[in-house]
């Protein structure tokens, strides 16, 4: 078993009380105070130093200087010398199991989003029953991330007629899913079907574009979020040519009109279609927390693509190419950009995915900044109508990454994670290794 890569010595007492009184299921501690901690707020480009951080409940009721600002007495006190606070990410493009599956792996798979920093999750794939699992992360019962969930996909096996999207439209607001998840295969009618009665009932709607739908088509009948940057790549020609730059910029403007948003979802678009090295994915240390078969199917599945007649490494490349040079003109552009990586998904560890995803916008041109805004505040304004959180403010939900270094200095000073809050519920670090551990060596 490989050590986790995350692994932190306890860095005070403190630490080490919170682990006794913090096991799964309690209840979160009515006040934590941050103190003496360097805050990145996400509301803007800068980090205020020497502050302190009050949590009550679940939310943040104070952002002050340390001098200033008084810790109440009953507070569980949380030293932040020479550390970092910044408000938890998001994987706006997860995948839950779906409640059919054995419970262990569903809290697994939950806790590895946490135990990244990730604190927010868009599921896009629901599944009968998973709402229950939303509720039960509400209310504390599970470390789990804060869910906001697609219903059951639409997709052409699954929708054929204009009457079966309207019905189904209808059928997930009544339930009480949070958006619709398009999946390819849809005729342009039953899309366009989806798309009217989404709007009439109100629920949003994104994901994939059909191929019987042009991007710019979505882009008009209202489609919200485009994942994968799906239908850009086509309507660019982008897997042929090096896109055209006028073309690109019209494209741009008219996503920007449209107030879509973008969830590009690099890395794995790497993965499976990109020029990549199967020892390059299989040799990711977090693939411990996922069982053997699931990471033995991944790695079959690479090696075959990688093997096959089919496989050419130039077109590839282009092909990657271009989803860069999409993305940046469309973040360069203006166009709202959401942090996802699509997991789990081939060698996508729930969470862990998160981080190497911005390191791949980051070889895309976008700034370290840019990149953990599209994590953090951008995700915040997305799910503003739900609830307030994404920037470290007083009245926000306290969804916070307590880390080692300045985040906004050096990506990867993310992964350097002391604690994590999740709804006011205080994580240290120790407390998350121990689980990693049994979770790696119980696979």
């Amino acid at each position: 078993m490989h050590a986790s890569r995350w692994a932190r010595p306890v860095a005070a007492i403190a630490a080490l009380v919170l682990l006794a009184s913090l096991r799964a299921g309690a209840q979160p501690a009515k006040v934590v105070a941050f103190e003496n901690v360097s805050v990145v707020p996400m509301t803007k480009d800068a980090v205020l130093a020497n502050h302190t951080v009050i949590v009550s409940g679940d939310r943040i009721t104070a952002v002050g200087p340390a001098k200033t600002t008084r810790v109440p007495d009953d507070a569980t006190r949380v030293n932040g010398q020479g550390k970092f606070l910044m408000p938890g990410l998001a994987e706006m493009h997860g995948h839950i199991p779906p409640p059919t599956q054995p419970k262990e792996l569903i809290d697994n798979v939950l806790f590895l989003y946490v135990a990244a920093g990730v604190t927010t999750v868009r599921g896009m794939q629901g599944a009968p029953g998973q709402l229950d699992l939303r509720e039960a992360s509400k209310r504390g019962e599970i470390v789990a991330p804060n869910l906001y969930l697609a219903g059951p996909q639409f997709s052409g096996n699954a929708v054929k007629s204009v009457e079966d999207a309207a019905t189904r439209v209808r059928q997930q607001k009544s339930e009480g899913w949070d958006l619709l998840k398009v999946q390819e295969g849809l005729a342009l009618d039953v899309y366009d079907s989806m798309a009217k009665t989404a709007k009439e009932v109100g629920i949003r709607f994104g994901g994939h574009v059909p191929d019987t739908v042009d991007v710019l088509h979505a882009l008009d009948v209202g489609q919200e979020t485009f994942d994968h940057i799906d239908g850009y790549i086509e309507h660019l020609d982008g897997r042929a040519k090096v896109v055209d730059d006028k073309a690109l910029q019209n494209l741009v403007q008219r996503t920007r009109k449209a107030g879509a948003w973008i969830v590009p979802t690099m890395l794995v678009w790497e993965t499976l279609q990109g020029p990549v090295t199967l020892e390059s994915r299989t040799s990711y240390p977090e693939l411990q927390y996922l069982p053997a078969a699931q990471i033995a199917q991944w790695t079959k599945a690479l090696e075959t693509r990688l093997k096959s007649p089919q496989f050419n490494a130039e077109q590839a490349k282009l092909h990657i190419d271009n989803r860069n040079r999409i993305l940046k003109a469309l973040q360069a552009g203006g166009v709202r950009v959401l942090l996802g990586s699509d997991a789990p998904q081939q060698f996508n560890v729930p969470g862990y995915s998160i981080h190497r995803e911005m390191k791949s916008m980051a070889d895309a041109g976008i700034s370290t900044y840019e990149i953990v805004k599209s994590g953090t505040a951008n995700v915040g304004e997305y799910f503003k109508a739900q609830d307030s959180f994404g920037t470290i403010a007083a009245g926000q939900r306290a969804d916070l990454i307590l880390v080692d270094a300045n985040p906004l200095q050096n990506l990867a000073n993310m992964e350097k994670r002391s604690g994590v809050m999740i709804r006011g519920r205080w994580l240290p670090a120790a407390e998350i290794d121990a689980r990693l551990a049994k979770i790696a060596a119980a696979r």
